[in-house]
C-alpha cells in the first residue's frame, strides 16, 4: 500500500512535467518566442513531429484569446534538429467562440540564416464551453489489456538512430500490430497502443498533439523500415481528455507514389473520441 501511495505521489502534474518543461517557450516580443528543442524527443534522426506541433500549439495558446486547439494543420518543411529555435505567431482573426492564428518554427543554418522548419494554421476555442451532445458511430479500438501488450522495454527490434522519445513515453503496443518487430509484418498498415507520458502526467489538448504522432509508423507493418517523414499533419481536438491512459489507433489504407496517409483516433479512459488526425508522410521504397 505504501509503495502504491509513493508511486501516485510521484505522478507529474499538468504544467510540471518533462513534457511541459520541454515545450515551454520564452516570449521575447509580441508574437515572438524562443525555445531550445530537446534532444529527448528525437526518433531515428530528427525531432518528433508531434512534440514540435505541441510547441507551436503552446505558442498559439499564448498568442490567441482562446486557449484550446480545435484544429491545427502543420506543413513540415525541413527537418528540425535539437537546439535553439524561434517561433513566430500571427493572429489572423478573433471571434467570440473561435480565434484563428498561424505560426512558424525556425532555426538557423551554419551560415546564420533562418530556415523555416514548420508552418501551421490553427483555430482555437474553449473545449469546456462545447455542448455535451454526442452522436457517433465511432467505437473505441479493441486493444488487449495493458499487461498483455508490449513496450520498448520488452525488446521490440530497435530502429536505427535515436530512440530517445521512447524513454519519455508509456507505450504498450497491441501484439497484433507488432509483427514488424519480429521480422513478420502483417501487411495491414495498422498500429494500436496504450499511450501515456512516462512521468504519469495526465493528458490535455497539447499532449494530444503529441499522441497522434508518437507510435511507430504504420509503414513498419506494411514491411518498410526507416524514417517516415511527415509532410502534412492535421489534428482535430474534440474534447478535453479524462485522466488516465489513452488508446491510439492508426491506420494506413493506401501507399502510392512513395507517400502514405496515416489516420489516427485517440480515445480517453472514459471511452470518448478526444482527437483525430490525418497525416501525409513520405516513405523510402526499395
Amino acid at each position: 500500500m505504501a509503495e502504491a501511495a509513493t508511486a501516485t505521489a510521484r505522478r507529474a502534474a499538468i504544467g510540471d512535467s518533462e513534457f511541459d518543461r520541454d515545450t515551454a517557450l520564452t516570449r521575447r516580443a509580441p508574437g515572438v518566442y524562443e525555445i531550445d528543442l530537446s534532444a529527448g524527443w528525437t526518433i531515428i534522426s530528427a525531432v518528433n513531429g508531434g512534440y514540435l506541433l505541441a510547441i507551436l500549439g503552446r505558442a498559439l495558446a499564448d498568442a490567441l484569446p482562446h486557449g484550446d486547439p480545435f484544429t491545427i494543420s502543420a506543413h513540415y518543411l525541413t527537418p528540425s534538429q535539437p537546439g535553439p529555435a524561434i517561433v513566430r505567431t500571427d493572429v489572423v482573426r478573433t471571434g467570440r467562440t473561435l480565434s484563428t492564428g498561424q505560426a512558424s518554427l525556425l532555426q538557423y543554418d551554419e551560415n546564420g540564416d533562418e530556415v523555416e522548419r514548420i508552418r501551421v494554421l490553427a483555430s482555437y476555442g474553449d473545449l469546456d464551453a462545447l455542448p455535451d451532445d454526442v452522436r457517433t458511430t465511432a467505437k473505441p479500438p479493441a486493444i488487449p489489456p495493458m499487461d498483455q501488450c508490449f513496450g520498448p522495454e520488452d525488446g521490440p527490434a530497435p530502429v536505427d538512430g535515436s530512440s530517445a522519445i521512447t524513454e519519455r513515453l508509456m507505450l504498450k503496443l497491441d501484439p497484433s500490430t507488432l509483427g514488424w518487430a519480429l521480422g513478420q509484418p502483417s501487411g495491414k498498415g495498422e498500429m494500436r497502443a496504450w499511450f501515456g507520458l512516462k512521468d504519469g502526467r495526465d493528458h490535455d489538448p497539447l499532449s494530444l498533439l503529441l499522441a497522434v504522432d508518437a507510435l511507430p509508423p504504420t509503414a513498419f507493418e506494411i514491411g518498410l523500415r526507416g524514417w517516415v517523414p511527415t509532410v502534412e499533419l492535421t489534428v482535430h481536438v474534440r474534447c478535453r481528455p479524462a485522466p488516465g491512459p489513452l488508446r491510439v489507433s492508426i491506420t494506413t489504407r493506401n501507399l502510392a507514389g512513395g507517400f502514405l496517409e496515416e489516420d489516427a483516433e485517440i480515445w480517453d479512459s472514459a471511452d470518448r473520441l478526444v482527437a483525430q488526425s490525418r497525416q501525409l508522410a513520405r516513405v523510402r521504397l526499395g
